[in-house]
C-alpha cells in the first residue's frame, strides 16, 4: 500500500477508491438510492480500522503524532464491543479500579484484541493513577 500524505486528504474526495466499510462496501456504493432501496445497512456506515489507519498515516505526514496515535487506538477498538469499551472507560475513572485490575485490562486488550496501543495507554494510566493516588484501594 502506498504511503498517504497531506495531498490525499480528505480521503473521501481525493482517494475514495481506498475506502471500504467494515462490511466490504466501497465508498462509492454508499448512496442515498442504495440506502432507500435497502442495500445499505447501519453496519455499512461504520468506519473501518483500515480507514482509521490511513488517517493516522496522513497525520504522521503532517507531524501530528498525537492525533495519529489517537487514530491508531481507535482502529484497535473497532473489534471490541461497545459494552466492553464502556466497561473499560468506567474502569479508568479515578478510584474505580486497582492497579492490578487496570493491568489485567491491558493484558486482555493485547491478548484478545491485539490492541497494543490501547494496552500501553492503560498501563500508563495505571502508573499515573498510582503516582497521583487515584487508584481504588481494596475494600473501598
Amino acid at each position: 500500500m502506498e504511503t498517504l500524505t497531506r495531498e490525499h486528504y480528505p480521503l473521501g474526495l481525493k482517494r475514495p477508491d481506498l475506502l471500504r466499510t467494515p462490511t466490504g462496501k466501497s465508498y462509492e456504493e454508499l448512496t442515498l438510492d442504495a440506502a432507500l432501496s435497502g442495500q445499505i445497512q447501519a453496519s455499512d456506515l461504520r468506519i473501518s480500522p483500515e480507514t482509521l489507519q490511513m488517517h493516522a498515516q496522513i497525520c504522521d505526514s503532517l507531524g501530528k503524532n498525537q492525533q495519529a496515535r489517537n487514530f491508531r487506538r481507535a482502529a484497535e477498538l473497532i473489534g471490541i464491543s461497545d459494552a466492553r469499551i464502556l466497561e473499560i472507560y468506567n474502569a479508568l475513572r479515578p478510584r474505580r479500579s486497582t492497579k492490578e485490575e487496570l493491568l489485567s485490562i491491558a493484558e486482555e486488550l493485547e491478548s484478545q484484541y491485539e490492541a497494543h496501543e490501547n494496552a500501553a495507554l492503560i498501563r500508563e494510566a495505571a502508573d499515573v493513577y498510582e503516582q497521583r493516588n487515584l487508584l481504588r484501594r481494596d475494600g473501598e
